[in-house]
């Protein structure tokens, strides 16, 4: 983890429980602890926010990202988002690229997803719900010709709303990017990429395949059902849906971050693409369930049941076909 935090009460609170190494974290006094406070609507949506999170490009510099080569170049995946400066981003994509480390960026917003202008072509996978997607291929194409889904057609089919953000999807892939996700909030998730998305993270070159996540849903999500022939062709655009697991909704945020927090857990432990978005899948739900923004524990019985019923829905959109 390589992150800033001041020295005061919010960073006491996170670090009170806080299981892994404070490396790679900077702590000063000059240093305020980015906050971000919300307001929720009776339906747990975000009504209003305020987030103060300049400590982030302020402080995180190329320079102190560079210290830590060696865990970069060791990592499985390497995570960033938008929060980053330009300049920290660049320097943390190299980094990742020297040693072929697959980089997976979080938009944030859709003001900062406009950040991926500079780094597209070091980026393995991105993960933007549709308005970032929108606000990311407008910026990568320069182009006002993307539009979102409007919230009349909410009820569209998962292939209906693949052909209205195709477009997008294409200019992101046509970029650089191997792996699209778009997150749909209730109505689960795109999987796109050219090709099969799984080749292109090349995670087990080096990484043995173990751990709980990985025997227990290796068990239950059989990791040769989307293994066609045909997808390892790089030149064709494949599409998949995912969808999501009914849910006892408390609040909607942290979802996204336990999407991408349970799907690069899965992956490092081994885990195909396919399998791991459904754990991703399957941790967002357990995320919105809880009164907690990440909720403290997951309970591995439980997620292993929801990847299953995610992965048993997934269904192919589209595959083999060409992205001319």
């Amino acid at each position: 983890m390589i992150g800033t935090l001041g020295i005061d009460g919010p960073a006491n609170v996170l670090l009170k429980d806080w299981k892994l190494s404070t490396e790679g974290i900077l702590r000063r006094e000059e240093i305020n602890t980015p906050i971000v406070s919300l307001v929720y609507d009776i339906n747990g949506e975000v009504s209003a926010g305020v987030a103060g999170v300049d400590a982030v490009e302020k402080f995180l510099t190329p320079e102190w990202i560079q210290r830590f080569e060696h865990n970069i170049s060791s990592a499985p995946v390497l995570v960033i988002d938008a929060n980053l400066s330009t300049l920290a981003l660049e320097a943390s994509c190299k980094l990742a690229a020297e040693f072929n480390v697959p980089v997976w960026f979080e938009p944030v917003s859709v003001t900062k997803s406009q950040r991926i202008a500079s780094i597209a072509k070091y980026v393995t996978v991105v993960s933007p719900n549709q308005d970032e997607l929108i606000a990311m291929a407008k910026t990568l194409c320069a182009r006002n010709i993307f539009h979102p889904i409007k919230p009349e057609e909410d009820k569209l089919s998962p292939e209906d709303v693949f052909c209205a953000l195709r477009p997008a999807i294409l200019v992101l892939l046509e970029n650089g990017i191997k792996v699209v996700i778009v997150t749909l909030g209730s109505n689960g998730a795109l999987l796109c990429s050219k090709g099969n998305p799984s080749k292109a993270l090349n995670i087990n070159r080096k990484f043995p395949k173990s751990g709980e996540i990985f025997k227990r849903v290796q068990l239950t999500c059989s990791p040769n059902r989307f293994s066609e022939p045909g997808l390892s062709h790089g030149s064709s655009l494949f599409a998949m849906h995912f969808s999501t697991v009914p849910a006892k909704v408390k609040k909607l945020t942290g979802a996204g971050d336990c999407l991408v927090g349970g799907t690069v857990a899965s992956l490092s432990d081994g885990l195909d693409l396919f399998q791991s978005l459904a754990v991703g899948i399957a941790s967002a739900k357990a995320a919105v369930e809880s009164d907690d923004n990440v909720p403290p524990e997951f309970n591995l019985d439980f997620i292993t049941d929801d990847a299953e019923l995610v992965y048993s829905g997934a269904r192919m959109l589209l595959a083999h076909q060409s992205m001319l």
